[in-house]
């Protein structure tokens, strides 16, 4: 029931009149207040504005030491609210002022963040050292087993030498996925734009390029960012569609370039509406919504259709192998290698890599708290890239060794099943946001956490998908095949 309003300035020129506030806090303080001589106002008379309490005296400021009985909160009351204005000289400069924000000391411990860069890297670590430890000695001695066998006479290969192994599926790796193949080029090119999105609008925040000192400079940023991306996406998802011999690759840059940002536009309108006749501050005007569908439609879209242009004209993707015209019968795998399991729990590695900040993230999107640490967040994005192409390609190679060639969506969705329990977390989180019981609140939230982690789907899983196909180009073009 009582605030120290505690205002800094700062004089630039002393031998100048003038100053310039650079700082601003408030300080609560619970305090029962009391006035001098016993007097009891009804808070109606104009005569209680006039006496002294006892408390709080117009002399001295009130701080937390010299408060000798806190205020209690029960039926029927008095509550007597007060407030201090405190103005305080400061050495800090104009140009400075944000600079606080820089400092741990002043939002968490510095050694919260430290802990989250710790795990993080010891869970790239522990990964690298498996792919190390099991890929590269596994894969040595693989690929001088096969090319031993290729180098013996008919007679020698006659005996009893049988191959075994991810040799055996060199006619069926690198055939197109059964299933939606336009939509797995489409997830691939959307996933390595939003992507590349992230790591620019990282970088230029990590630098100091955007500052909370410009309000919304980092959402633009984020979007001009995407807009210019689109080309990628188009590039990548073209390639990838030709290598695929798609023919229809019309209806292939169209999704590519509205199937993502149409569905986080047209969330973000319905919401927006909504907000609007509940009057609600947080709506956006309509002449920002319809900036934003321009820039779409004459921008975007454009630049993916000019990107997907040059992906048609550049070579195809060639591969070391010659695919068979009959698909070869996939064994059923141990249960320790089921493919579903796999892509279920694989998620839950590089979630754990980067969980601890993405408690930070939420607090800052959801709490209105700044969040100005972003040296730390490109830190733990990259290893949660690099974690997630590690333990996908660890399970691509166990997969290929049991002979299942039906690796493209099986390294997209192992990847990409980190943003499962992204969106699972953010359940739990939600406890912590004490928000109203309105409906509107569970929409709003859930609705942009579910984009959210939609969007670390694409972003993970093409990560993972890419990562696998050059892996597999790689140990295949390594190897002698009949």
């Amino acid at each position: 029931n009582h605030v120290n309003i505690i205002i800094d300035y700062h004089q630039p020129d002393p031998a100048t009149p003038g100053y310039r506030v650079v700082g601003f806090s408030v300080e609560p303080i619970s305090v029962k207040h009391e006035f001098q001589g016993g007097y009891d106002w009804d808070g109606d008379n104009p005569e209680g504005f006039t006496k002294v309490l006892d408390s709080c005296t117009p002399s001295t400021h009130m701080v937390q030491s010299k408060v000798k009985d806190f205020q209690i909160v029960k039926p029927f009351e008095k509550i007597l609210y007060t407030y201090d204005v405190m103005w305080q000289n400061s050495d800090i400069p104009w140009a400075s002022r944000w600079d606080v924000y820089l400092s741990e000391d002043n939002l968490v411990p510095a050694q919260v963040h430290w802990y989250s860069i710790t795990n993080s890297i010891l869970v790239a670590l522990f990964l690298s050292f498996l792919v190390v430890t099991i890929l590269v000695r596994n894969l040595r001695r693989d690929i001088a087993g096969y090319n031993a066998i290729a180098a013996l006479t008919d007679e020698e290969k006659d005996d009893d030498v049988d191959e075994t192994g991810w040799k055996l599926v060199h006619a069926d790796v690198f055939r197109p996925p059964q299933n939606y193949p336009m939509l797995y080029c489409v997830f691939v090119g959307t996933g390595v734009q939003l992507g590349l999105t992230t790591f620019l609008a990282i970088v230029f925040s990590a630098v100091g390029f955007l500052s909370p000192a410009r309000r919304g400079s980092l959402m633009t940023a984020t979007l001009v960012f995407y807009m210019l991306c689109g080309s990628v996406a188009g590039y990548c998802s073209s390639r990838l569609y030709k290598s695929f011999r798609g023919r229809k690759w019309q209806l292939c840059t169209i999704f590519t370039a509205t199937l993502f940002p149409g569905c986080a536009f047209f969330m973000f309108l319905f919401f927006n509406v909504i907000l609007f006749f509940f009057k609600s501050s947080g709506s956006v005007p309509l002449l920002d919504v319809i900036i934003v569908a321009a820039m779409w439609c004459c921008v975007s879209i454009p630049l993916v259709f000019l990107g997907a242009y040059f992906g048609y004209k550049a070579e195809t993707i060639t591969y070391p192998t010659v695919t068979s015209t009959i698909a070869r019968a996939i064994p059923t795998p141990p249960p320790v290698l089921n493919p579903k399991l796999h892509m279920i729990t694989t998620g839950i590695v590089p979630f754990a890599a980067a969980y601890v900040e993405l408690f930070f993230i939420m607090t800052s999107m959801w709490m209105d708290q700044f969040y100005y640490v972003f040296g730390f967040t490109l830190i733990v994005f990259i290893v949660l890239l690099v974690t997630c192409a590690e333990v996908t390609v660890l399970l691509v190679y166990y997969q290929l060794c049991a002979e299942n060639h039906e690796w493209w969506w099986f390294s997209f969705i192992t990847s990409g099943s980190t943003a499962f329990y992204t969106f699972v977390y953010s359940i739990f989180w939600f406890r912590s946001l004490e928000a109203s019981r309105m409906l509107m609140t569970y929409m709003l939230y859930f609705g942009y956490m579910f984009l959210v982690s939609f969007a670390i789907f694409l972003v993970t899983g093409s990560v993972g998908a890419m990562t696998s196909l050059w892996f597999i180009r790689k140990i295949f073009s390594t190897i002698k095949v009949d």
